[in-house]
């Protein structure tokens, strides 16, 4: 379940009136005509990112400054008063790419004829005072229509913006320069007969503020000359909902396009007025760097020439109410927080053979029918101040030590907030920078898998914070969020919930649970707060119904549909995890069955019954002997996993080890008989951090766990039992390849409510388990059935002396006997220590 921080003046703005009605957002209408032979499409992308030196300097906007030193983000926002009272920019029609070597096609501006002079004397197309105001501040929907080269009678005119410029001129590799005239405004024009081919921009300036010289003179690339780096297939695929790798088209991406390096941004703004990207390549500063909407979809986009990795940038956009800036939501990195700027990455890691074996191995295996013993982690709090990399093998060697299969990492994507503990998320696809960088978490996850050990993360897609920098009110209106509050807000944690019904919300989801799998490498991902999406009426007395007037939320049942079956498909031995605490049907059933289709389910009954049941003095427990049975009656319902999670050690809750009643040596003693019992139980099984060794305090994520306990002899016993625990059950087939089937078990001794002792055989095929667990507070001899005579060896004793225990046990070895028994055909006279669990294996 989701923090509810104590602190909610850190998570954004209060919540607005209801705002009238918003525009629609414009729904993608694929454009069907025949080519174009004069407009081919634009070079393929190519993926390489650049080097990662500073590249030739950029002016920026109308004032150089040097890249290596750029000023901090510090914009003032422009009144959407400023604008003239004229044709504003708006939506625009279709633009297709066009060929970076040829000049883009006419447009009605440039193409007019000229004022004087003959095809030989050519001259800029007259551009009007209120277009060249729109383009000199950036708030023109389409700059390149105005910008960069266009044919013109007799040659090719271009136009660039350069305020402050003291003069401005055309370099071109041939040294045919060509002088441009100041227009006004910081719009600098000229013209040359014929095409003008490739060429960079040369600026000088009286003063340059970065060096204190009194000339600078800065040459740069036309940002402008460049034909889109996003073709109509992706946009396409977007305007469907179904491009299943949009990170590679929206975002920041480092390209090389007609040789020259830069990057290429995107974002999808569909009611915006005009867009900017800024950042360390342009000074913060905005106005020479408006990017243009590519469709009726919304989707603006720029290269920018000279930008590199490691650059901190963002967008302004350009709403009702003025210039608002927003972190990327497709950012793949982004600063540290407190501090919000997104940063341009590409990878440059290398995956090992160890992974790859990894990954080889689990394409051939599905985790219903493997062991799956999970280790929930808060990094942060684990062990506070290691990196990505630093925890890799303290990490590791803890978990081979104690014999988890898997690590659950709390959410990893990147979080404002710390006591959210990653559940209030602004940067999807950015890897928290608290810990390292993207390719610094690439090598954890490497080297978990080279030790064989699967890698699950939390994934928050119900809910997101309220930030104004972020995804809230991103154009100026609700776009990721319902724009009906009564489905577009969570109240209980402050949140906006996504509209699911939109799709490109949705392909934005849906990339987003992939791009974890494809990127990172991660084996599963533990969807949060399901049940908050599922119901229309979570936790709301003000709800809307659906269209058939219930309280489903059908919208969001597809989407979760669509994100398990897709991820299933691509990355084979994968799991899905939701975490679902009512009784909606289905929940791991296959979406072609009807289900949700999730791989697993967390089994909150369990774990609220049971710890009901463990946190009652043992006098009492008899009288409530069903609080711990009840949960066997639906355990092959669903795939399910115990959790034993964050959620339940937190907020006043008390650790495992304090819920348990008694002394220290009886909490202990409890602790150790709950989680034979717990492993024991049909389903998988999860462990938070901390609770391994019966850490007494409960968990903050303001402070590291309490290692030192492990040089306390109980605290250590447990964190023994916990390893043997381990590997017993990963030795033990009956343990986890029947976890969802009941023919995988059988009740020995589920009555015995006056001893507060139960039993139950765990079987596959040959291999068989019987447990016995007393939760009462004395020693329980007597005769249990057994399926089969012979000798059954003690496997494991929580009240072994190694474990802390006081020794009460069977030596070793029990003999059951052909004496029939609580319809058994067999039977044995067994001790089960007090506050204790024994497991008994027949021998081979």
């Amino acid at each position: 379940m989701t923090n509810d921080p104590t602190d909610p003046t850190k998570r954004g703005p209060a919540v607005p009136p209801v705002p009238p009605p918003p525009p629609a957002v414009p729904r993608y209408e694929p454009k069907v005509s025949a080519p174009d032979e004069d407009l081919p499409g634009a070079p393929p992308a190519q993926r390489e990112a650049p080097d990662r030196g500073v590249a030739e300097s950029a002016t920026l906007a109308g004032h150089p400054a040097d890249p290596t030193h750029p000023r901090q983000p510090s914009v003032a926002a422009a009144s959407a008063s400023d604008t003239p009272t004229a044709p504003t920019g708006g939506a625009a029609p279709v633009v297709r790419p066009a060929s970076v070597e040829a000049p883009v096609a006419p447009t009605a501006a440039a193409s007019a004829p000229a004022a004087a002079g003959t095809s030989t004397d050519p001259r800029p197309a007259p551009i009007e005072d209120w277009l060249r105001l729109q383009v000199a501040e950036g708030r023109w929907s389409q700059p390149h229509d105005v910008l960069g080269p266009h044919p013109v009678d007799g040659g090719t005119s271009v136009r660039v913006v350069r305020h402050l410029a003291r003069a401005v001129r055309i370099v071109r590799p041939d040294g045919d320069d060509i002088e441009l005239t100041h227009e006004g405004d910081g719009l600098w024009a000229g013209a040359t007969a014929g095409p003008l081919g490739r060429y960079r921009v040369e600026s000088e300036y009286d003063y340059d503020e970065s060096t204190d010289e009194d000339d600078a003179t800065w040459t740069t690339d036309d940002a402008y000359r460049f034909a889109p780096t996003l073709g109509e297939l992706d946009l396409h695929l977007f305007g469907e909902g179904r491009d299943e790798q949009l990170w590679h088209h929206l975002g920041a991406h480092a390209r090389t396009v007609d040789g020259v390096d830069g990057v290429a941004f995107a974002v999808w703004a569909p009611r915006a007025t005009a867009v900017r990207v800024i950042g360390d390549f342009e000074g913060w500063e905005g106005r020479t760097t408006a990017m243009r909407r590519l469709s009726d979809l919304g989707v603006w986009e720029l290269f920018w020439p000279g930008a590199v990795v490691g650059q901190r940038y963002k967008f302004q956009i350009l709403t009702d109410s003025g210039w608002v800036e927003r972190a990327d939501p497709f950012a793949r990195e982004a600063e540290i927080a407190p501090a919000t700027a997104s940063v341009v990455t590409e990878s440059t890691y290398t995956w090992s053979e160890g992974d790859a074996a990894w990954m080889e191995r689990r394409a051939q295996t599905t985790t219903h029918d493997a062991p799956m013993s999970v280790y929930e982690v808060h990094l942060g709090s684990w062990r506070p101040g290691l990196s990505y990399r630093e925890v890799a093998d303290q990490l590791i060697g803890h978990m081979e030590y104690t014999g988890f299969t898997h690590v659950e990492f709390l959410p990893l994507a990147e979080h404002p907030f710390g006591g959210s503990w990653g559940y209030q998320v602004t940067g999807y696809y950015a890897p928290t920078a608290r810990f390292g960088s993207p390719d610094d978490l690439r090598y954890l996850i490497d080297r978990l898998h080279s030790a064989g050990i699967g890698v699950i993360m939390d994934w928050v897609p119900g809910h997101f914070p309220k930030d104004e920098w972020a995804l809230g009110r991103f154009d100026g209106y609700a776009l990721f969020e319902h724009p009906d509050p009564r489905r577009g807000e969570q109240l209980d944690w402050g949140t906006y919930v996504f509209d699911f019904g939109q799709p490109q919300v949705r392909n934005f989801l849906v990339a987003n649970a992939l791009y974890w799998f494809e990127e990172f490498h991660i084996d599963g991902l533990r969807v949060d707060a399901v049940a908050s999406m599922l119901y229309l009426d979570y936790s709301r007395t003000d709800w809307l119904p659906n269209i058939h007037g219930g309280r489903e939320n059908l919208d969001a049942i597809s989407f979760l549909q669509e994100t398990n079956a897709t991820a299933y498909k691509r990355y084979p031995g994968i799991v899905m995890i939701a975490e679902e605490s009512t009784s909606w049907p289905g929940v791991t059933q296959p979406t072609s069955a009807g289900g949700l289709g999730f791989g697993q389910k967390w089994n909150m009954g369990w774990m609220h019954d049971s710890l009901e049941y463990v946190q009652r003095d043992p006098a009492y427990r008899s009288y409530h002997h069903d609080e711990i049975t009840f949960s066997f009656v639906y355990a092959f319902s669903e795939q399910f996993t115990l959790p034993i999670s964050h959620d339940e050690v937190v907020h006043g809750k008390g650790s495992l080890y304090g819920k348990m009643p008694g002394d220290e040596w009886q909490k202990l003693a409890n602790v150790r008989a709950y989680l034979a019992f717990m492993w024991a139980h049909p389903g998988k099984q999860l462990l938070f951090m901390g609770q391994e060794f019966a850490q007494p305090s409960e968990w903050s994520e303001a402070k590291g766990l309490d290692w030192w306990l492990l040089d306390q002899p109980g605290h250590r016993g447990v964190q023994d039992l916990v390893a043997e625990l381990n590997r017993v059950y990963k030795d033990s087939p009956a343990l986890w390849t029947h976890d969802s089937t009941a023919d995988g078990f059988e009740w020995l001794e589920g009555g015995d409510a006056p001893h507060s002792t139960l039993g139950f055989l765990r079987k596959d095929g040959d291999d068989r388990v019987a447990v016995f667990v007393n939760f009462s507070g004395v020693p329980v001899e007597r005769r249990f059935g057994l399926p089969t005579a012979g000798e059954w060896h003690e496997v494991l004793n929580t009240d072994a002396g190694e474990y802390g225990g006081s020794g009460v046990g069977n030596l070793g070895v029990v003999t059951a006997e052909d004496t029939p028994w609580a319809g058994r055909p067999a039977s044995a006279h067994l001790v089960v220590p007090p506050l204790g669990a024994v497991w008994l294996k027949l021998a081979q």
